[in-house]
């Protein structure tokens, strides 16, 4: 505890990691206080009611997808979406930069490079955003238990929501950037973390409702138990042994370089779960299909891929997704021969290998293995809280953790880089006033 007073106060003291938390805090409050303003000529009651059935698939569905909005959802807020649509984007710009030449040589330039891909991605943004508030009003009709809650017919009606929503959308995309750039870092993760966390007290108090007190601790057990796991295998690391020639003296110094368990954190479930409720909601859409195939399509879809009812196939699904992500963004950001070719310019070797195209291949089979296993980490937190919330309801759905396994390692990756950003700024300060 001590340690602890000790450090707040080294970092109350250091004025500009000071003026980072703080503008940082200001940024987030900006933005849960958008979440709570309504966008005139909705229905609340009928879209409050259908996302807390917790009994039924659709109610489920929607609550899936509202992870990533922070309750937004749920007031028909003017950041209806979140930051959905920037994930899509950054998820399609990712794909095209592996298949289009012109955007894979611009990932080669570097920062320049970066900025050009990040200034496409948010282009991109405001047509799928401005699409994406059609498709999310006429969902919400398709799931109201009577009657319409946005009269998607009217384009009096609709056109101006729609625009409110796409603002919102880019409002919040401006607030992460601003944290990025003036705040403490990582400001989309943040705003992802901030969301998820303003609904854990509303999500305490209905367990508290639903369930006895063994049930309860069992919650908090449960809850404890998978946080300490996710704490525990994001900070191990493989140590991969380099020895680099001293020029000096002569010798050899060892040194090692780390490389994470699971490499790409928590983006892989962050894409996962903006993605894993699209079959059960696309579904809504064709089941009605004049076409016996879609119609079959759908059925299955809301039958075994529902997320209000997870399946074995639902499981399978959003693990495949996790996986998928996680082998593709480590693709994006470890690349094997550019890290062999700074330890050759450097004078290293890694023993049993020679530099080049032997410790490339060893580098990329060893982030193959890495990623098999943290696929399998992420994959496990996110879907077995799942059968555990079935197994202390009795097979039901009306009991569920205070955070959700996804979310939790969103708040938990996101605590632990936030810590190794404070760190960093608290050694660079040190190190400027020798």
């Amino acid at each position: 505890m001590e340690k602890l007073f000790t450090t707040l106060k080294q970092i109350w003291n250091t004025k500009n990691l000071r003026n980072k938390i703080l503008f940082t805090i200001v940024i987030l409050v900006i933005a849960r206080l958008a979440a709570h303003i309504t966008i005139p000529g909705a229905d609340l009651d009928k879209i409050k009611f259908i996302l807390e059935s917790q009994n039924r698939g659709e109610g489920s569905a929607l609550a899936v997808l509202s992870l990533l909005t922070g309750g937004a959802m749920q007031r028909f807020s003017i950041v209806l979406m979140g930051l959905t649509p920037y994930i899509n984007a950054s998820i399609i710009m990712q794909l095209l930069g592996v298949v289009v030449p012109s955007l894979e040589n611009l990932k080669k330039e570097g920062e320049m490079g970066q900025k050009k891909i990040n200034q496409y991605t948010r282009l991109l943004t405001v047509p799928l955003a401005f699409v994406q508030s059609y498709g999310m009003m006429a969902l919400l009709n398709r799931f109201s238990p009577g009657g319409s809650i946005v009269d998607v017919t009217d384009p009096g009606v609709m056109v101006p929501m729609m625009l409110i929503a796409t603002a919102g959308t880019i409002f919040m995309m401006w607030l992460g950037e601003l944290i990025t750039e003036k705040g403490i870092g990582n400001g989309i993760s943040l705003l992802i973390f901030a969301g998820i966390v303003a609904t854990v007290p509303t999500q305490i108090a209905a367990s508290f409702q639903a369930a006895a007190l063994p049930i309860i601790l069992a919650l908090i057990a449960g809850t404890l138990a998978i946080t300490i796991f996710i704490v525990f295998v994001s900070e191990a690391d493989r140590r991969v042994p380099i020895i680099y020639a001293t020029r000096r003296t002569g010798g050899q110094h060892k040194s090692f370089l780390p490389l994470k368990i699971n490499q790409a954190g928590m983006i892989p479930i962050i894409f996962a779960v903006s993605l894993v409720s699209l079959p059960s909601i696309l579904a809504q859409f064709f089941s009605q299909s004049a076409s016996p195939t879609l119609q079959k399509m759908a059925e299955f879809s809301m039958k075994y891929l529902n997320p209000g009812s997870p399946t074995f196939w639902y499981n399978v699904f959003y693990a495949a997704l996790i996986f998928g992500f996680t082998y593709f963004y480590v693709s994006i950001v470890f690349e094997p021969k550019k890290v062999a070719e700074n330890i050759q310019k450097r004078g290293g070797f890694i023993p049993g290998y020679r530099p080049g195209k032997e410790t490339e291949k060893f580098l990329a089979e060893t982030s193959s293995n890495l990623c098999f296993w943290g696929g399998t980490f992420l994959a496990a937190v996110a879907v077995l809280p799942l059968f555990f919330e079935r197994w202390i309801s009795g097979g039901a759905n009306a009991i569920s953790l205070f955070i959700s396994g996804a979310g939790m390692i969103i708040v938990v990756g996101v605590v632990l880089d936030l810590i190794r950003r404070i760190n960093a700024q608290l050694v660079m300060h040190d190190y400027d006033k020798l």
